[in-house]
């Protein structure tokens, strides 16, 4: 069945690569570009995930997942952090705010999908 995935990026490319490697697999995708939009459009569309990048204008990436999962509607939807922040620290800081899993940019095809399938069962990723 197919799973609802709202992808929050502003990068055009990065987020045309990510809905349609989703779509591919058969999810269903809403991008949002802005994340100023991104509580009211997860309310809305009601996702399975969220795919959060990091670095956002207007609002951090980390201030968002603190904010989702503080939301009581929201805080169950696993979200999983996409960002060329690389660093052990961006990483356990990625994390202490409330990211189940964590893909660099730029991102291995093959470990965004098996982290997305991943999140779907259940299972946090690396």
């Amino acid at each position: 069945m197919a799973k609802r995935v709202l992808v929050v990026e502003d990068n055009e490319l990065n987020l045309k690569l990510f809905c349609d490697l989703l779509r591919a697999h058969g999810h269903a995708t809403e991008p949002v570009r802005d994340g100023r939009e991104v509580l009211q459009r997860a309310r809305d569309f009601s996702p399975d995930l969220i795919i959060m990048d990091i670095q956002l204008p207007h609002i951090s990436g980390l201030e968002l997942i603190e904010a989702l999962k503080k939301d009581e509607a929201l805080s169950p939807v696993p979200i999983m952090a996409v960002t060329a922040y690389a660093g052990k620290g961006d990483e356990d800081r990625i994390r202490a705010a409330g990211a189940e899993a964590y893909v660099s940019k730029p991102i291995s095809v093959i470990k965004f999908i098996e982290t997305v399938e991943g999140l779907f069962k259940g299972k946090v990723a690396a």
